[in-house]
This record gives C-alpha cells, structure tokens and sequence, in this order.
C-alpha cells in the first residue's frame, strides 16, 4: 500500500514546527511535503535587528532543506484549496501552476498586513513582515542619511532624517527603538551640514506603548525611548501620506521621506475560498486544531481561530508563541490520525512575552515577572537563542561583534525604483506606481 500523504502549507512558526514533529514521528511512515514560497523559515521576531544592522540577514533564515530531513521542499504560493477534491493548487517562482494531492492537509499559510483605509499608505508606506522589507528598509534609511548629510537645504535634510512609524506593538517598538540608535550611529561617521538630527517618531491610536503588556512594561519601554529621543505620540495616526510627508489625524503635516507600517496584521486571504465558517478571517477549528466537516484538514497559527480553552467562548491570539506551540500539536493530531499516537487538545501557558529595545534595555515578563534594563536584555536574547530553530551560534557571534565594533552601513543597492507593497501578501518587490520600468536583472535584486 501506498504512504499516507501529508501537505503542509506555509513555513512560519505553526507550519515549521508542525513538519520537524512530523518527520519525527512518523519517520519513514508516511510522505510529508510543505509548500512554502521560500527555502527557509524566517525568525521574524529578529527582523529589526536585521534592518537595523545588527544580524546578518541569513541569521534569521533557517533553512528548510537543511533542516526538515524527510520533508519535501515545493516552492511555491497557494492560491487554492479543492476540499473535496483534496488538492491544492500553487504557483512556483517562475509563474508556473501546479496542484498536490493530499491525504491530510495541514493550513499554516500565517498572515500578511493589515491595511487601513487611508490615503496613500499603501503607495508610500513601508512593509515590515518580510527579509526583503528589512533590508530594503536598511538600504533605504541608510541612503536618506547618506543624502541628507550631503543636503544644503534644511528643510529637505530635515524631512530625510525623520522617521515614522505607525503602531506601538512589539514590531513597530523595537523598529523606533532600535532604528533610533542605527541613525545616531550613521549620523555620527557622516553629520549633515544642517546640523539636524535624526529624528524618529512613533505613533499609535492606543493610549500606551505595547498595550497588550503589561502597564509597568509598557511604561518601561515608553520610558526608554523618550530617553533616546523617540517622539511617542499616544492616541494619534496617519490621516493620509504622500511623497513629502505624512498628515497626522491631529491635522500636523510631517515632512518625511520614509514611513514605516507596523499597525499588525490579518489572516491570510487563502483562507476565505474554502467557504467554511471564519471567525475574524480565521479558519475556525476545534481543540484538536481539525476543521469540523473535515477531520482530513488542520489548520494551525495566525490562519486558525483555535479555541482558547482557559478561557471559555474565547480564542488564541495571534502571536509566534501560540503559532509555535500549535505546531506540534497539530503534528501529534496529524499522526494520531494516521494511527500514531494519540490527538490532545491544544492547551497552552503564558509564558510571557519579551521586547529588545536595543544597547542593554528590553522589557521582558518572563511567566508574569515584570523585568528592565539589562537583566530583561539578557532574558530577551535568551529567549531568542533558546527559541531559534538554528543558527544560533551564528547569531550570538553576530551580537557579540556589535557589541564591539562598529556596525557596517553600506546600502546593497536594493533602493532603486522599487519597494514592498503592503497590500501583497508575499515578501516580493513590486514597482512603484508611476515609476519607470526596471530590467530584470535590477528586479532580481
């Protein structure tokens, strides 16, 4: 008889970590393929660091095939699910189509940005859940204080050095915070002859910084980057961008060359075609993490409302930690279905939740201790190196020469005519509207 045949869709924490226990229990038992666009997991809750100079950027990138042993690697996108059927359909690299059959399918395909109707945003704005947003962020900031310390006019040197960033959790925190160090070392080696300064802002329509922390944590980081010059502003956003600057809701207009997106994001679009019940866009699933009407089909991390079951009539939120942790559990569920082992119900324990604020400060609650300063970076980085699938001595190295030498900011030549539009759910580059045409060879970049 033939193997069982087990596809996993998607390679972010839920769907890495659901293909490493499978291989691992079902061993040579059944044939595990996992669709993903990329060759590697990305660590995403270290992408900052890499756009801020700190990582190099395959620290982040777990590879796939050097890590997954008995898992088949298919690049690829899906952009259809055939439930009866059992089918996905995908699109590789190159554009071509293709379709895999499947025994047991599991959804991991994650999440991608969410958008809100304002304004240019869109045309103008940042992304920031990709490798090529982070570096292309690198390059682009690098070069607006290339520019601006070579500007004669104030007010252009000005609008170079000002930096904003919309949303306060824990993606946009660490960008202002560690952002705001990166350009104080760049404008040390190169000062503008205006005189201005580096000047990041960071804005959120929340009360507080990281408002799903704790207060005393939340005033911690608050703290901390008011210390380092961050401009907080609580309780406003962007009203609408444009190529100079961006108008506030409070009616103030910042004259700005870069505007950075981290207000969250929404369960992948895939999703919605299967026309099964979506709570929020969210496949709903039932403890097991199995889609009711088709125990064939499991569906884990930030595309899966999983019910929450300490607390009833609730579900999980959308973080790595619960992605992570629904990962192996949806594998244990897989196999048991299969005939091996036995399926549990996912249950989970806060473990907490860290914050790098870059140099020595963090906030971090290690299961509900309230920590600061350097302790909470040593716990914070801790954390990081325990979690990381891989690559771990490379990225304490990497950590280590930071802090000691001084960080290399050179562009890579990414920043042409190109940026990471929001609206696109994968990490690809896509052409400015109204910008020229570019080869192919400058697309590749």
């Amino acid at each position: 008889m033939s193997r069982p045949r087990i596809l996993i869709v998607g390679a972010g924490f839920a769907g890495y970590r659901t293909a490493r226990t499978l291989a691992r229990l079902t061993r040579h038992r059944a044939d595990i393929t996992l669709l993903n666009p990329t060759d590697y997991f990305l660590y995403l809750p270290l992408l900052p660091q890499v756009a801020t100079g700190i990582l190099e950027p395959r620290r982040v990138a777990v590879s796939l095939p050097g890590t997954l042993r008995r898992v088949r690697l298919v690049l690829g996108e899906a952009d259809g699910v055939d439930l009866d059927a059992r089918t996905v359909h995908y699109t590789d690299p190159e554009g071509r189509g293709g379709t895999l059959g499947y025994d047991r399918l599991v959804l991991a395909v994650g999440s991608v940005n969410k958008l809100l109707p304002i304004p240019g945003v869109p045309e103008h704005a940042h992304g920031f859940r990709g490798m090529p947003e982070a570096l292309y962020l690198r390059d682009h900031v690098t070069r607006q204080m290339e520019l601006a310390a070579a500007a004669d006019d104030p007010e252009s040197c000005s609008a170079r050095c000002t930096f904003v960033v919309v949303g306060a959790g824990y993606t946009g925190t660490e960008v202002a915070a560690q952002g705001k160090l990166f350009t104080d070392a760049l404008v040390r080696k190169q000062p503008p002859r205006t005189g201005i300064r580096p000047h990041w802002m960071l804005l959120d329509i929340a009360p507080r910084v990281l408002p799903e922390m704790d207060e005393r944590l939340s005033r911690t980081a608050d703290r901390v980057l008011r210390r380092r010059g961050v401009d907080v502003r609580m309780g406003t956003s962007v009203k609408e961008a444009t190529h100079d600057g961006v108008l506030l809701s409070d009616g103030e207009f910042v004259g700005t060359r870069t505007l950075v997106w981290c207000v969250g994001v929404r369960p992948d679009p895939l999703v919605e075609g299967l026309d099964r019940p979506l709570e929020r866009g969210r496949l709903l699933v039932d403890p097991h993490l199995q889609v009711p009407g088709h125990p064939e089909v499991f569906a884990c991390g930030d595309v899966a409302a999983v019910p929450d079951l300490e607390k009833p009539g609730q579900y999980t939120s959308m973080t790595a930690q619960h992605a992570w942790r629904q990962g192996k559990v949806c594998a244990r569920n897989v196999a048991a279905s299969l005939g091996i082992g036995t399926p549990r119900s996912y249950r989970h324990r806060d473990l907490g939740f860290v914050v790098d604020l870059g140099g020595a400060q963090a906030a971090a609650d290690p299961l509900g201790v309230p920590l600061a300063g350097p302790l909470a970076a040593a716990v914070a980085r801790g954390y990081h190196l325990a979690a990381l699938p891989g690559n771990r001595v490379r990225v304490a190295a990497d950590w280590l020469l930071d802090a000691v030498l001084p960080r290399q900011a050179v562009q890579l030549g990414l920043v042409r005519s190109w940026s990471v539009p929001l609206e696109s759910a994968s990490p690809e580059l896509a052409r400015v509207p109204g910008a020229p045409d570019t080869s192919a060879t400058e697309k590749d970049s």
